[in-house]
């Protein structure tokens, strides 16, 4: 059956007064166009037309949800896409119709107002998952660079006035289970056990609904900065950097001293505008994986139990104290990681602004090429944030200044220190 056709869905058991004989376009995940994989529909302005589970705007659709009930958004609000299609053009690349390479995300996400016109007018409540703008950014560390000399201001990408010009991305999360239950080396049907088990039942269909493979899931969403032109990033003669970065909102907001988040992704930015300033690309990819996906909760109770513990705050049992709270030491796992870089046609890093042996590893293991690993210069590492190292050192967080490939390493134009 074509699946840019309409295919009839039986209704949920556990919602006995949905109606029979439905239809709702059918997802073929890794097809070759927009119109063949099908819209995902996730909303409930028509519950009968849904074809996804879980809801847009992955954590936030719990503030939607409050504000339907505070009467102050309409349930059946559908949006004016007017004019909100990306302003610079991604994609597609051929990793868009490989079912393997994307898995956590919809790489047709950001074009819905446009490829989708037909149906969005035939009343189908279809939303993007992806957003495509261009703005500035202005850092302080960026501006003390710039009065150093160590950043140029070329009129460009960095402005007379220290701002900085971006092109920057956010994605929702979508996840297509197959795949993502063979990324972690499980069954489909276990993960949406669990899926269903530990959200509390939040979303029967993961059990009711096997013929429903799309799941958008309640947590949060990743922000990609482009530096430099777009096409610079898919150009094998061109340079590339590359900094993928978890959410340490203490460190990269708040600026806290106790470990490098803050400082490596300002060392991220810097050298992503350098390589842009050649004549390449710079992205940044943020992760919202606060506290290694353990939550700022889980976070400051380890702070808390590591500095009271008998001899102080020591790498030694760094990760212990974190076992003994969260039962794992990093809930990031990486697996799932790469996906953005296949959604922005990444073939090749030439730098990649890292030390972190799960992130190399995920790349390359991915089918990405990293050419050289580039570590955090030694003066940007705060103080209180030496024991972080060393834990992390000792846990084998890192190669220092080499690369893994197959079993082997191989020395690269490192410089710094760690990550």
């Amino acid at each position: 059956m074509p699946h840019n056709k309409r295919t009839a869905h039986i209704a949920l058991t556990s919602h006995p007064g949905q109606k029979k004989d439905v239809t709702s376009f059918e997802i073929q995940w890794g097809a070759k166009t927009p119109k063949e994989r099908g819209p995902l529909i996730a909303t409930n302005t028509n519950p009968l037309q849904r074809n996804a589970i879980g809801a847009h705007s992955g954590s936030y659709s719990v503030y939607r949800a409050l504000a339907m009930a505070a009467g102050k958004l309409a349930e059946d609000f559908k949006p004016d896409l007017t004019n909100t299609e990306p302003v610079e053009k991604i994609g597609p690349h051929p990793s868009w119709k490989d079912p393997k390479k994307i898995v956590s995300l919809d790489p047709w996400g950001a074009d819905v107002a446009t490829v989708y016109k037909k149906e969005l007018e035939g009343g189908y409540d279809i939303r993007p998952s992806i957003a495509v703008t261009k703005a500035h950014i202005r850092m302080a560390e960026l501006d003390d660079l710039i009065e150093k000399g160590e950043l140029e201001v070329d009129g460009k990408i960095v402005k007379p006035s220290h701002d900085v010009t971006v092109t920057k991305a956010a994605i929702e999360p979508v996840w297509y289970l197959p795949a993502v239950a063979e990324r972690f080396g499980t069954t489909e049907g276990e993960l949406r056990k669990v899926l269903f088990q530990e959200t509390g039942g939040m979303f029967p269909e993961l059990v009711t609904r096997h013929d429903l493979k799309a799941f958008m899931p309640p947590i949060g969403s990743t922000s990609v900065y482009i530096f430099g032109d777009v096409k610079a990033i898919t150009d094998p003669k061109k340079e590339l950097t590359v900094r993928v970065h978890d959410e340490c909102n203490g460190s990269d907001v708040f600026g806290s001293d106790i470990c490098t988040c803050r400082p490596y992704l300002v060392h991220g930015i810097e050298e992503s505008i350098k390589t842009a300033q050649k004549g390449g690309a710079g992205v940044i990819v943020y992760y919202r994986k606060e506290g290694r996906a353990l939550g700022e909760v889980t976070k400051f109770l380890v702070y808390n139990a590591r500095k009271r513990q008998k001899g102080g705050d020591s790498a030694s049992t760094y990760f212990l104290r974190t076992e003994c709270v969260a039962g794992v030491q990093d809930m990031r796992f990486q697996q799932m990681m790469p996906d953005v870089l296949h959604w922005l046609g990444i073939t090749r890093i030439t730098n990649f602004v890292s030390m972190s042996n799960m992130k190399y590893d995920a790349v390359v293991g991915s089918g990405i090429k990293i050419v050289n690993r580039i570590e955090i210069p030694a003066d940007r590492i705060p103080a209180d944030a030496s024991v972080e190292m060393e834990a992390k050192k000792a846990a084998g967080y890192f190669t220092p200044g080499k690369v893994k490939k197959k079993g082997d390493l191989k020395k690269v134009k490192g410089r710094g220190l760690f990550e």
